[in-house]
């Protein structure tokens, strides 16, 4: 039988079955009639069979009775409508249709008995052979609306135009994602059943599919072997441990996929092509962060935000998130212009009663930063511009002082004279016992920005608040790790991995940027901030998931290759080193940084020491700077090693 089978699925058969779009109207009304001739028939037959007497009594001719039965019945299928709708799509409507122009065709023929039995002596119909009729051809036409809707979802389950999927979760807009996928005509997906965490839930059925029970033994053996892919509603997706709970999916190789939330369906109803595979972001999303609000809108409304920076991954979240809070001018710095242009496109269509000032601009131009603070006078900085990528920096350190550093001591030097209220510093994870340019550069912006909140709170020359924050990976930042696998995986792989052990901590975008935004309204200046950013993640494990998440088997499918760590890479982020400790915050996400204080008047000589060397574009020069002034970097898998060994 298999082999008949597997050579029927061979030819073109199915597919041109599920080619076939649905019968005319006419075509079901004469099925639907055939049938209820057939029923008649059927029903006369049995009653004469059950009562032999009855031949006895006066009755008009079969002919014309089938034709009565007949005219009736066409009648009442079309004041009901009962031949419109797609056979392969029947339900309860279809089914409640043919029942009440059944019954009331049964209904009108024992009246119109009645009647010619009192004029005329004579019967049309046996009463109960009218109620055979009934209960026949009911059955009839609802058998042959569900052989065909049934043979349409096995034809279609097997010609590979459809996959087989579950729902996880039973809530309203789960069974809003049911109702789409049985009444769509453009039917993508066959729904097997329900999943639900809830024991209880187990046993019930919705829309005719049973509902299994998370972790079940007939979870495994009726769902996961047959399903192709499981959709999960927006809201079980919000209660749920994303790392735990889809765990079971993924290791049976099983697509996840998700919908919109309810709040921006269309006529309460999700569309096919909303549904979406889904994001790694969403998977390693942790519960949302509560944060006070009252603070940030305070101190942000009506005045004026500058954001450098402000098209990279961390400042455009950062203008979008700003604007929930009425400022009277937003001014985007940055220096990419194409980006800027998009950005700023988006910016009108989503907020347009807020305003934007656009600047293009570089954070290393003294005189071009100065005229921009001159002229707007921004009452809040939040400076997010940055080199950011190891590998580029270890090969251009020069570039990373140029930018991570001056940039930095640019834009605070130029806060203190124009009296700016808050400084915002976006630093790294990296700035943490670095090992290569990058981290090193960032912990020197933020040596001098600490240093110089310190003499002027000393002094009393200035009321600037200087805050730095500090966390590690965001997920989906412009260059990171996952848009790179997502690329590798579409390109069927290899996905590259550097190093087997190698872990990173990370947070989402919008994530991050909400802690920089509370932990800018409460500083009191001088504070390095450093966020809650959970367990660190394996990135073998990360790309795995990826893998898994695109319908693919690691290590058959799309393979893994480990490339070696590179330059400045270390396989394990830090937050802190040895010597510093935290002190808790009213927010448990976010903590204070104690950390070792410089002497500003001292480590600015050497800063601006270092700034010189690299305008001389000397790069060993540069790096031997820097770890002077750091002296816990100490370079790992690069060439600027040999600076260490020579300091030992």
């Amino acid at each position: 039988m298999k082999k008949i089978y597997s050579s029927l699925e061979n030819t073109d058969i199915f597919s041109h079955l599920t080619s076939i779009k649905y019968l005319p109207r006419w075509m079901v009304l004469f099925f639907d009639t055939a049938l209820c001739l057939a029923s008649y028939l059927l029903a006369n037959l049995i009653i004469t069979k059950i009562f032999p007497g009855l031949s006895d009594i006066r009755i008009f001719p079969l002919s014309l009775r089938l034709s009565m039965v007949l005219l009736s019945q066409v009648l009442f299928f079309w004041l009901f409508h009962t031949y419109s709708g797609i056979l392969r799509y029947s339900g309860f409507v279809d089914a409640a249709k043919l029942l009440l122009s059944i019954s009331a065709n049964v209904v009108l023929l024992f009246a119109v008995n009645f009647v010619i039995y009192l004029y005329s002596g004579k019967i049309m119909f046996f009463y109960s052979g009218l109620v055979i009729f009934g209960f026949i051809s009911f059955f009839l036409l609802f058998s042959l609306r569900l052989v065909v809707k049934n043979s349409f979802d096995f034809f279609l389950s097997n010609s590979g135009t459809i996959t087989p999927v579950a729902i996880f979760g039973t809530q309203p807009d789960a069974i809003g994602i049911a109702k789409m996928i049985r009444s769509n005509q453009h039917i993508k997906y066959n729904l097997v059943g329900f999943i639900d965490d809830d024991k209880n839930m187990e046993h019930h059925i919705i829309m005719g599919a049973k509902v299994y029970s998370l972790g079940s033994d007939k979870l495994q053996r009726k769902v996961l072997r047959k399903i192709k892919a499981v959709i999960i509603s927006h809201e079980k997706l919000r209660g749920i441990d994303t790392e735990k709970d889809l765990e079971i999916f993924l290791n049976n190789n099983i697509s996840i996929l998700t919908v919109p939330p309810v709040s921006i369906w269309q006529n309460d109803m999700p569309s096919v092509r909303e549904i979406k595979s889904m994001q790694i972001e969403e998977l390693l999303e942790r519960p949302q962060i509560n944060i006070s609000t009252e603070n940030i809108a305070r101190q942000l409304k009506s005045k004026i935000v500058l954001i450098s920076g402000a098209v990279g991954s961390i400042g455009s979240e950062i203008v979008r998130q700003i604007t929930n809070y009425s400022p009277r001018l937003i001014v985007l710095l940055d220096q990419a212009e194409s980006p800027m242009h998009e950005f700023s496109l988006e910016l009108q269509e989503k907020f347009p009663d807020q305003d934007f000032s656009i600047v293009l601009g570089d954070v290393r131009n003294r005189e071009r930063m100065e005229y921009i603070m001159d002229l707007y006078r921004p009452d809040f900085i939040y400076h997010a511009a940055a080199y950011k990528h190891v590998p580029l920096m270890e090969d251009n350190p020069v570039e990373s002082i140029q930018v991570n550093v001056k940039g930095t001591k640019n834009m605070a030097d130029l806060a203190v004279k124009y009296g700016v209220e808050r400084f915002v510093m976006i630093s790294t994870d990296k700035a943490v016992n670095p090992t290569n340019v990058m981290g090193a550069s960032k912990r020197i912006a933020e040596i001098y920005v600490q240093s110089l909140s310190k003499k002027i709170n000393a002094n009393g020359k200035s009321s600037t608040k200087f805050i730095t924050t500090r966390f590690g990976n965001v997920l989906g930042s412009n260059g990171s790790v996952i848009p790179h696998f997502k690329k590798q995986i579409e390109s069927k792989g290899p996905v590259t991995v550097t190093h087997p052990e190698i872990t990173r901590y990370f947070m989402t975008i919008p994530e991050a940027c909400t802690l920089v935004l509370e932990a800018g309204a409460m500083g009191s200046g001088g504070e390095i901030y450093i966020f809650d950013m959970g367990n660190p993640v394996k990135i073998v494990d990360l790309a795995r998931k990826m893998i898994r998440l695109a319908g693919y088997t690691p290590e058959k499918d799309i393979k893994i290759v480990y490339t070696g760590l590179r330059p400045g890479e270390k396989l394990y982020e830090e937050l802190l080193n040895k010597k510093e400790t935290t002190i808790e915050t009213h927010n448990p996400k976010i903590m204070i940084a104690k950390v070792q204080e410089y002497d500003f008047d001292a480590v600015s000589a050497e800063i601006d020491e270092l700034i010189r060397y690299s305008y001389l574009c000397k790069n060993f020069l540069t790096v031997a700077k820097m770890k002077k002034i750091v002296p816990e970097f100490l370079s790992k898998n690069s060439k600027y090693e040999r600076l260490d060994l020579e300091n030992e």
